[in-house]
């Protein structure tokens, strides 16, 4: 069973739903299971999730004993470069307003922290490891195709419409000069966190 927040998601993947796969409208806060499956993946979703203590509880009780817990996520030192240029923009005096009571969208632990998390669950095995997985753009385009989704959008809903496009123009203007290379390419750093445990 595969599940998205996102109900766009789940459209796209219904076609590929067969007799064992089945997608389902379910954030993952709302997780309600006992003991149902064998496995828990998750790709390159939880630094979407703010609290992971009370996530991994969750998933803890939706496997089976000696179910196995894999998840791949956003990590300490991801994205330095966008993170720097979106703080300006949110700064910068004409945009300010729009962010006053603005709350960061993600959660990016380093691995220590998101070891103690882990080890403090009821999983009877667990690994925590970083990775190291920056990417080189292969021209600019590419790296602002990159911003504008999905990078800029928890940010660019907060923006009054007569502003959206000076302040994306602002954010993409600023993420060339920090990002790119000699060559043309550009470069954002991207960290991954990798959990593996069983229960």
């Amino acid at each position: 069973m595969g599940i998205d927040a996102s109900q766009g998601m789940i459209d796209a993947a219904r076609k590929y739903e067969s007799e064992n796969l089945m997608f389902v409208l379910k954030d993952i806060n709302d997780l309600n299971y006992s003991e149902k499956f064998d496995l828990v993946f998750s790709n390159a979703t939880l630094h979407w999730v703010r609290d992971d203590k009370t996530l991994l509880k969750k998933v803890f009780r939706s496997l089976k004993f000696g179910g196995v817990l894999r998840f791949n996520f956003a990590a300490d030192g991801n994205c330095i470069h966008f993170f720097k240029v979106i703080r300006e923009a949110m700064a910068h005096p004409r945009y300010l307003k729009y962010f006053r009571k603005f709350e960061w969208p993600w959660f990016m632990p380093d691995v220590d922290t998101y070891n103690a998390l882990v080890h403090q669950s009821l999983f009877r095995e667990a690994s925590v490891w970083g990775e190291n997985a920056d990417r080189f753009f292969p021209d600019t385009e590419a790296m602002i195709k990159w911003v504008d989704q999905p990078s800029i959008v928890p940010f660019l809903k907060h923006v009054e419409e007569n502003d959206k496009t000076a302040f994306r123009q602002f954010v993409v203007e600023r993420m060339v000069k920090e990002t790119l290379q000699g060559d043309g390419r550009c470069f954002e750093t991207f960290r991954r966190m990798n959990v593996f445990a069983k229960k």
